[in-house]
């Protein structure tokens, strides 16, 4: 099968008018057509209906489609395969504030050589279907979470324990504490509007809350973590839980404190995931570096989810 009709095919698809998809492809409509009608011939079928709009997808279309995108798909991690040092490595860190962002610092101050790509991802399932498809090379997640295994295919090695911190203002009842234990924290409000149901982080903070007995707020918009530390400074009655690698500013003004949490300390559990077929030669580097550097997971007195993947 021609990868060029199955191509036009997809641009034509998401198009949803030939003339658009031979605008993106660079070649005249009438190419389009042809290429269209060539694929329709090896196939046996019809793929669009030409309406007033435009052109839309047929029954046969339809269930064509996500093959195509297959198709493309594979023919793309084909040309990767044989020229993956051509391009930069590319990285989720899902936040550019978090104690991922910051481990793929170190690893680019180590190897200034190598060409990085850093995206930011928000949710897992995202990010390994990024992994499976070639779009990105590795993610860093918490992983894995009960009744999500991951695909076949994809590996991971937890790489680094991040310490739980509480944030408190001036005014709260636990601000001059130099630490606090978890059990002690029953009672008080801690503020999380960036947990989102269904994330893993989010079955992170279900199991703590399970585990022990604390009362975790999700309610209310989330207006970003500058919202959030305004409001933990002006309000004695709220705290929140940050990653204790996790790097945010605010005003000094603010007189925010960031406390220990102990006996046991709740650590958030990092791993690294990537292809087992993916044939960059940074990742392996990647992976030696972290496995050299990343230290500081598996701590006596610490606490993560049974679900988490061994160290």
């Amino acid at each position: 099968m021609d990868l060029d009709t199955v191509r036009t095919f997809v641009a034509a698809a998401d198009a949803g008018r030939f003339q658009e998809a031979a605008a993106e492809l660079a070649v005249t409509q009438q190419a389009v057509s042809k290429r269209i009608a060539a694929l329709e011939r090896d196939l046996g079928v019809r793929l669009f209906t030409r309406t007033p709009r435009g052109a839309e997808l047929t029954i046969d279309g339809q269930a064509f489609l996500p093959h195509a995108r297959e198709l493309l798909r594979a023919a793309d991690r084909a040309v990767a395969s044989v020229r993956a040092g051509s391009r930069p490595l590319r990285v989720d860190v899902i936040t550019s504030r978090s104690a991922q962002s910051g481990l793929m610092r170190g690893f680019h101050r180590a190897h200034p050589e190598i060409e990085l790509d850093v995206v930011m991802l928000f949710d897992i399932e995202r990010a390994v279907a990024a992994i499976r498809s070639g779009a990105i090379d590795a993610s860093f997640r918490a992983v894995a979470a009960p009744g999500r295994p991951l695909p076949e295919g994809v590996e991971s090695v937890r790489v680094i324990d991040e310490p739980l911190q509480l944030l408190v203002g001036p005014g709260h009842a636990l601000a001059a504490a130099r630490s606090v234990p978890l059990a002690r924290l029953a009672g008080h409000r801690i503020w999380m509007p960036g947990v989102v149901p269904g994330t893993e982080w989010a079955a992170y903070y279900d199991d703590l809350v399970a585990e022990f007995g604390l009362t975790i707020e999700v309610t209310g918009p989330n207006f970003g973590s500058d919202a959030l530390l305004d409001t933990v400074a002006d309000t004695p009655a709220l705290a929140t839980f940050m990653g204790g690698q996790t790097r945010l500013v605010w005003p000094a003004g603010h007189g925010l404190r960031r406390i220990p949490v102990t006996d046991p300390t709740p650590v958030y559990p990092h791993s690294l995931l990537w292809h087992r077929d993916n044939p960059h030669p940074a990742l392996a580097v990647l992976r030696a570096h972290l496995a050299a550097t990343a230290a500081g997971h598996g701590a006596a007195g610490t606490w993560v989810p049974d679900w988490a993947i061994p160290r």
